[in-house]
């Protein structure tokens, strides 16, 4: 295994890449059902493990699949973490999937999956630009906030993102409001106060973003979880984007419209460094 090359382990065992380890007929592989988390890895070490496990069985019991087994889940963490050089940084993303199953949507009582990776990359960039899409997050999904494997409306908005020059695609959701981006959640910056779409928008409840409120209002800032019409991207003073691997990212561009990463966002992105260095598993 090379230095560079992603860690798999799936049901207990280590194995390759492109080496077969999973039923054909795996829920997650015919139907998109399971539930999945990335975290970051920083010096080998895993960020908010916790509230990451946490999130997982809230998604596993949105899905009606029962709660996962994270000692087993730590078990293939430990693994992979251990299978080669340390990580510097990268990212462990778990799957848990409903197991092999029919064909169709419905389910039988096949275990259920569980899958670990590791994989180191690149840090973020200093400041990066973001695209809006012309599709929409429904809020009122059956799936709304919860961090399933079908990502394949994610796949279709990044996509076009990229094409765009930009880093993530941003969602509003079908009453015309903020809402997120494929990967990441979404603050802006009016008059001083720092603003992000309520979870009722249909936004995933991002581990970065909880811990980021958290923080900011710790060290005395003034954030607000508030509904925004998507048009706030027109005329707000700053926007960056929070997620596990990007932490906090300002960016300088939305669509064509540019901006200046400002003392907001660094202030964030300085806040959530320090209390980040000092709480490994807040």
């Amino acid at each position: 295994m090379s230095d560079n090359e992603p860690r798999v382990w799936v049901n207990g065992r280590l194995t390759g890449v492109d080496e077969p380890s999973i039923a054909a007929l795996d829920h997650g592989v015919t139907v998109g059902d399971g539930a999945f988390e990335t975290a970051k890895i920083d010096r080998g070490q895993v960020f908010a493990a916790t509230r990451h496990a946490r999130r997982l069985d809230r998604t596993l019991s949105g899905l009606g699949l029962p709660a996962a087994d994270h000692d087993y889940i730590a078990e293939g963490a430990k693994a992979v973490l251990e299978a080669g050089p340390q990580i510097e940084f990268g990212r462990l993303r778990y799957s848990v999937t409903g197991g092999a199953g029919p064909l169709g949507s419905d389910r039988d009582d096949s275990p259920l999956t569980y899958i670990v990776t590791a994989a180191a990359q690149p840090r973020p960039p200093q400041s990066a630009s973001v695209a809006v899409v012309p599709w929409v997050r429904n809020e009122r999904s059956a799936v709304a906030g919860l961090k399933t494997t079908s990502y394949a409306e994610n796949v279709v908005a990044l996509a076009y993102a990229k094409e765009r020059g930009a880093i993530e695609a941003v969602f509003a959701n079908t009453r015309g409001e903020l809402c997120e981006c494929t990967g990441s959640n979404i603050f802006v910056v009016s008059g001083g106060v720092l603003l992000t779409p309520p979870l009722e928008s249909g936004c995933l409840a991002g581990i970065t973003r909880e811990v980021v409120v958290e923080w900011c209002r710790e060290d005395g800032m003034d954030v607000r979880e508030q509904t925004l019409p998507v048009e706030v991207l027109r005329e707000a003073d700053e926007v960056f984007i929070t997620s596990s691997t990007k932490d906090v990212l300002g960016i300088h561009a939305v669509d064509d419209r540019a901006l200046e990463v400002g003392p907001v966002t660094k202030r964030a992105a300085e806040v959530f460094a320090r209390f980040s260095a000092e709480r490994m598993d807040p």
